[in-house]
């Protein structure tokens, strides 16, 4: 059944001044009238409902762990003073920054910077992204833990009060027959946004000593195979390699001084 088919017929069947939603049994939005929270979680969206519904017991929360993650390291500054620096450390970032302004200069005044000042510009503005946002994405290897949630089947329909300080919205849940789909009916017209949102966050597990030294123990160490596969009777050696008989082209090494010296008419 296509989801378009699945929208249609649900809104002829539900066509009232209530609040409507279909969820998956992991709390995913599959049908809304909000186009926009579509595919969302539902603690994202209405995280007073959420909460409701994991005190009930209709959902329950389990924590996986992703051991392939990439976290970013945590900078720690213990005070607001600078630290101090070695004078060769003071050498080696002036010179560092000469290089690079050394280097914008070129791409600045270079020969096909002067014949088209725009793409001077351009790769100076290409070069100082590409070097900010190398900097900002420096990643390490991590583990992290996040929320998952999982409808219990045992809870087919529910329904209770919410109390919103000036209000109070009513709700009602019920599973949709044959599917892991449930359905949820709410009143729109109160505003729980005093309710704190329901995240699916991933954060990083810290492990004490001990810990980290049992994890390291039981990973597996990667081996080569015993048998070493050099060589197969079917193949002929002459065909393979002849790399270092490769020969440079003559007009490609005088192309870039042809570049100098042709007016700049002729390369555009």
């Amino acid at each position: 059944m296509r989801l378009e088919f699945l929208q249609r017929t649900f809104w002829a069947a539900t066509r009232q001044e209530l609040d409507c939603l279909v969820i998956d049994n992991n709390g995913f939005i599959l049908i809304s009238e909000r186009s926009q929270e579509m595919g969302r979680f539902l603690g994202e969206v209405d995280g007073a409902l959420m909460t409701q519904l994991l005190s009930t017991g209709v959902f329950s929360q389990v924590t996986m762990y992703d051991y392939q993650a990439m976290c970013r390291p945590l900078s720690h500054h213990p005070s607001a003073a600078r630290p101090l620096v070695s004078p060769i450390s003071v050498l080696l970032t002036a010179t560092r920054w000469l290089v690079n302004e050394f280097l914008l200069l070129l791409l600045e005044w270079s020969a096909w910077g002067s014949w088209h000042a725009d793409s001077g510009a351009e790769a100076k503005a290409v070069f100082h992204h590409s070097h900010k946002h190398k900097k900002q994405d420096v990643l390490q290897p991590c583990d992290t833990e996040y929320p998952v949630f999982v409808h219990q089947t045992a809870i087919q329909e529910t329904n209770g009060v919410i109390e919103c300080g000036g209000c109070q919205k009513v709700f009602v849940m019920q599973q949709i027959p044959s599917s892991n789909l449930l359905l949820l009916v709410t009143d729109p017209t109160c505003d729980c946004s005093i309710f704190p949102l329901v995240l699916q966050e991933a954060t990083e597990v810290k492990y004490n000593a001990s810990v980290k030294c049992d994890r390291m123990r039981s990973q597996k160490l990667r081996r080569r195979p015993d048998p070493c596969h050099a060589f197969h009777p079917e193949e002929n050696a002459q065909e393979c390699g002849g790399t270092s008989d490769t020969s440079a082209s003559l007009p490609m090494l005088l192309l870039p001084a042809c570049a100098w010296v042709l007016p700049p008419q002729l390369l555009r």
